[in-house]
């Protein structure tokens, strides 16, 4: 919480706003959080109390409102101890040295000095005292240490210019207690007068706090409060459209996206030609949102109907010829997708599978049509190991999923992959279940976006994310930093919402090896390694999603283990007696026993036998466990059981020797220690 002013009658309001070329709608709703995050640290870091930060932005402004910004900055008081009284004093009070050279180096007289007692005795202390300078020294400085602190994804710098900025500074307005605060910034200096709307009222307008900086924006036709233009975009937007019988589709991406793309915003409501709604709706649809930025018109029943509403940064005197501007523009990308889609469907999407030889999916992990056989093996091997039903449509799924990359749609329309080889599929007559798992196979494509609603489409879609990581990892293309030009991250994200919010009960563990055996020669590093890297990779995304959902760490991950214990007792039909023999060898350990096994004492066969079969399993268990793959550690440490019961056969542990004894303790510890790491089988029962 912002710390509250010590002399609240003293308290001002700080305006500052940094006018510029228009910014990128995407760089500023994060634009506006690190503005207000930035402020509020050089503030407090100054200590200059306020009540309230309040951004706000434009195309072409990044203003900030600080509300009760203190007068002053906080009083400051600081110690520094230095040597012991003893040292810095001599027996008849007078200064040493010590003392002298203390106060020297602290930049105080020696008689400044004072003695206070410390739990190590009486020690020589200098105090400081800050009684803080006035906030107008401060601003000038802590001022162009905020616009220069502010990060954008580009930043740029333009002509002579020393500060890179999001884009270039054209004016800078700083108004505190109702007074201009001077600064500069390549070359433009900070005044009290802001500037209008770029085209409809451009002119300046001197304002002293942010009522009066608001009140005369709207005058010259802006709106500077973000949250305002939203609300007008989706009232503008809804009776625009009810003006035609139907309502927009407000996505609240699209909407926030053109509150930051006009100052002012004004309406029109366009149509185009009824045939275009023979499209599919995808076709039609994307076109709008994406590159023009309107929003499609429905009705009640949720069908598009042939029009479109634009929020305009302009306004003219006959609103109808900004109408047919959108209109032609859109008219033209409409024709062009009518004219790919008939295209594209002379030649029916499996045929096209073919043509993904000639599409490079990364050098070293060959085309496209590499990557497709790849993922009808492993999307299949998921089907077959959880819903064996649905193997053979997971396959054709596969096959068929990248083929759209090769149409002159997708081409186009990069957006549309997955939505037209669904279509596609459709037309050239496959199963309803494999043309919804192509387009399914892409989700989630960001943060926050759906998973497959069907288990074809999760199969396909965990098999396309593991083999692109897998593949990767192998060839040691592994993110490092920012740098992840393949998306790893993105796609082992996906993997776990997909293997936790689906439901599948799949254990990647296995997953991840079948899908390096798929690669074979294509690797160029050991596939233990990378079996173990991806396997920690994902394990990270878990625990951030768990982190994200609230749900602590180890939850999972015990869940997890007790799985491995059921499908074991399940499938070993000697998971009883294997109980029998792990607990002996726990119980017989004393609580807290600590030892290593020193193998010169090893002298029964036996004993020799189980120290060097721990010894060759240790590093696999270790590596299955770290990959989470309970089931195949316990299955790797069961194979001990017949060793460790001639160990007990052949061998007294509890013998007089005492070393001798140690060392057998020790090397049952170290077995203990090999499957501790999954459970404690003193806890389960033999029933």
């Amino acid at each position: 919480m912002p710390a509250p002013t010590r002399n609240r009658e003293q308290a001002q309001e700080l305006l500052l706003e940094i006018g510029t070329e228009e910014i990128p709608s995407v760089f500023l709703p994060d634009g506006l959080r690190h503005l207000a995050a930035t402020a509020e640290r050089l503030l407090k870091e100054q200590r200059l109390a306020f009540r309230a930060i309040r951004p706000y932005a434009t195309p072409r402004r990044l203003v900030l409102v600080v509300e009760g910004l203190a007068a002053a900055q906080e009083p400051s008081h600081r110690k520094v101890v230095g040597p012991p009284k003893g040292v810095a004093f001599d027996a008849a009070g007078n200064p040493t040295k010590a003392a002298e050279g203390f106060a020297r180096a602290q930049g105080v007289p020696v008689a400044q000095l004072t003695v206070e007692p410390t739990d190590r005795g009486e020690y020589v202390v200098a105090e400081f005292v800050d009684r803080g300078a006035p906030a107008r020294e401060i601003l000038p400085i802590l001022l162009p240490r905020l616009i220069t602190s502010l990060s954008f994804p580009k930043m740029m710098r333009w002509g002579n210019a020393a500060v890179r900025f999001v884009r270039p500074i054209r004016w800078l307005l700083c108004v505190y207690g109702g007074k201009a605060v001077p600064f500069e910034i390549n070359g433009v200096r900070s005044s009290a007068v802001t500037y209008g709307h770029r085209f409809l009222s451009p002119g300046p307008a001197r304002v002293r706090d942010f009522a009066s900086y608001r009140l005369a924006l709207e005058r010259k036709q802006v709106i500077v409060d973000q949250t305002r233009r939203r609300e007008l975009v989706r009232e503008l937007a809804t009776r625009a459209a009810a003006k035609v019988g139907g309502q927009p589709v407000l996505e609240e991406d699209l909407v926030e996206s053109v509150t930051h793309l006009v100052e002012f915003p004004n309406v029109v409501c366009g149509g185009f030609e009824r045939e275009f709604l023979e499209l599919p709706r995808e076709v039609i649809i994307t076109p709008m949102r994406k590159h023009q930025r309107y929003f499609p018109v429905v009705d009640k029943a949720g069908n598009l109907l042939p029009h479109f509403v634009a929020i305009s940064n302009m306004r003219a005197r006959d609103m109808a010829v900004i109408q047919a501007g959108n209109e032609r523009v859109l008219r033209a990308r409409l024709t062009d997708a009518a004219f790919y889609y008939r295209e594209d469907r002379k030649r029916p999407l499996p045929e096209r599978v073919a043509a993904l030889k000639q599409v490079i999916f990364q050098e070293k992990l060959g085309t496209v049509y590499d990557k497709t056989e790849r993922l009808m093996a492993l999307a299949g091997a998921m089907a077959a190991a959880v819903a064996p039903d649905l193997t053979e449509v997971t396959k054709r799924a596969a096959l068929l999923c990248k083929a759209d990359l090769t149409t002159s749609m997708v081409k186009e329309f990069t957006e549309l992959q997955g939505v037209m080889g669904r279509e596609y599929a459709r037309l050239a007559g496959e199963e309803a279940r494999a043309c919804q798992a192509i387009e399914e196979h892409y989700w989630p494509r960001y943060a926050g976006d759906k998973v497959p609603a069907s288990k074809v489409g999760a199969f396909v879609a965990l098999a396309d994310r593991l083999d692109s990581i897998a593949g990767c990892f192998g060839i040691g293309l592994i993110p490092s930093g920012s740098e992840d030009p393949y998306a790893l991250r993105r796609a082992a994200t996906g993997t776990v919402h997909i293997l936790w919010d689906v439901g599948l009960s799949l254990d990647c563990a296995p997953l991840i090896r079948t899908a390096l055996q798929a690669l074979g020669p294509r690797l160029s590093r050991p596939a233990g390694e990378v079996e173990r890297e991806v396997g920690q990779f994902l394990a990270a995304r878990l625990l951030g999603l768990m982190g994200e959902r609230g749900i602590p760490a180890d939850v999972p991950d015990a869940a997890r283990r007790a799985k491995a214990l059921m499908d074991l007792k399940v499938s070993a039909q000697d998971f009883q007696q294997l109980t029998i023999t792990l607990k002996r060898v726990m119980n017989i350990l004393p609580t807290d026993f600590t030892g290593r096994v020193e193998p010169a004492r090893l002298k029964e066969t036996a004993e020799r036998e189980l120290h060097g079969a721990g010894g060759r399993l240790r590093d696999e268990v270790t590596r299955l466990v770290a990959a989470r793959d309970y089931l195949g550690a316990l299955r790797r440490i069961a194979t001990l059981r017949p060793v460790v019961d001639r160990f007990f056969t052949d061998v007294m542990v509890m013998v007089e020797d005492p070393a001798l004894r140690k060392n057998r303790l020790a090397l049952l510890a170290e077995t203990a220690a090999l499957f501790s790491r999954i459970a404690d089988f003193r806890q389960l029962t033999t029933t």
